[in-house]
């Protein structure tokens, strides 16, 4: 064989097809893939050769789509999986609401949640960013998706976070106990680091544009008739088509990111508050104006009180020490007698 029959041989030229007659694959459609777990470039450049044998070759490929997602704004450029992530904050614009009596005019907080493959938005107005109206507001938007996700990515608000630092961030505690029931990771973003949720800083910005400005000339007497408003404008907001990419934020929510979802758990989460609390010298805590018993032998101790509406439960070292149906009515003290020291229980029995 001659030298150029076994270049032939060894090395077979390949057939030529000029770039603008290669057929182009739909970026659009490779990124949304890109989005669900374990998918890479390399398996979706696989799958369209598979189809297209004289399609781009596999560095081709990648530089073309990182070409096409380029193009893209910082908000999509980055990597988000399916179901993984929910972005929380509240928008730095509030409505005002006037009181129909008195004519005095609250300013009313606009939570916004985003999920991070989708852009599916959810958002409400509260009455402000205390720790009930901020549990209130997850459990609502949890309600209203149906499902829950792996990751939640709050601000370091103090209903939120109460000490933050980069490796051993401290959560308020009835925050964490919310993100416990529903089996949730609080993984909060940076001090000063907007870009760590930069999904609902662009929701925000949706939402001002797109919801509160169209009613900025409106008057709202009750938090319910603007809770109304938002939720109808918040239709069309997830309903209207993407500017860079196919496809609405509604359809991608239920074709990508709910499926990729894990369900909502039996019951609600009940709203506990926690408070830090030191054993007075007569074995009594202070909860909300009254005065619940603590075993004797924690007398000068600290300890950890959760309560809700119906329940005050007191901890020490994680461990359970004493529980106490929350009242409203009777007495300020409210005292379990298996609690105090056997000389004061003989003395509460005496007769008269």
């Amino acid at each position: 064989m001659t030298e150029a029959d076994v270049d032939r041989l060894l090395f077979p030229p390949s057939c030529v097809v000029p770039s603008e007659q290669r057929l182009v694959p739909d970026w659009a459609w490779v990124h949304g893939e890109l989005k669900k777990k374990s998918v890479t470039l390399f398996l979706l450049w696989q799958e369209h050769r598979a189809i297209h044998p004289d399609g781009f070759r596999y560095s081709w490929f990648c530089h073309h789509y990182r070409e096409w997602a380029g193009r893209l704004d910082l908000v999509m450029r980055q990597e988000h999986l399916a179901g993984e992530k929910c972005f929380v904050d509240y928008a730095g614009q509030t409505v005002p609401v006037t009181d129909r009596h008195s004519g005095e005019i609250r300013q009313t907080q606009i939570f916004v949640a985003v999920l991070g493959a989708s852009n599916y938005t959810y958002c409400e107005a509260t009455s402000s960013q205390s720790i009930p109206d901020w549990i209130s507001s997850h459990v609502r938007m949890l309600d209203a998706s149906g499902a829950v996700p792996e990751i939640l990515v709050p601000d370091n608000l103090k209903s939120g976070v109460a000490r933050a630092c980069r490796y051993e961030p401290e959560l308020n505690p009835t925050y964490l106990d919310f993100a416990r029931h529903y089996a949730i990771a609080v993984v909060h973003a940076r001090a000063r680091k907007p870009r760590d949720k930069a999904k609902v800083e662009g929701g925000v910005l949706l939402v001002e544009r797109w919801i509160l400005a169209r009613l900025r000339n409106h008057s709202f007497f009750s938090l319910a008739e603007l809770i109304a408003a938002i939720r109808e404008l918040l239709t069309d907001l997830n309903s209207r088509p993407f500017k860079k990419m196919k496809g609405i934020r509604i359809e991608l929510f239920r074709t990508l990111e709910y499926p990729a979802m894990r369900p909502l758990p039996v019951q609600r989460t009940l709203l506990a508050e926690w408070k830090k609390a030191r054993v007075n010298v007569d074995y009594h805590i202070e909860v909300t104006g009254r005065l619940y018993s603590v075993p004797y032998a924690l007398v000068g101790r600290q300890i950890d009180v959760r309560y809700t509406e119906h329940t005050v439960e007191i901890f020490h070292r994680s461990e359970r020490v004493a529980s106490h149906p929350r009242t409203a009515t009777g007495g300020r003290y409210v005292t379990q007698t298996e609690r105090m020291p056997e000389k004061h229980r003989q003395a509460a029995a005496w007769t008269p």
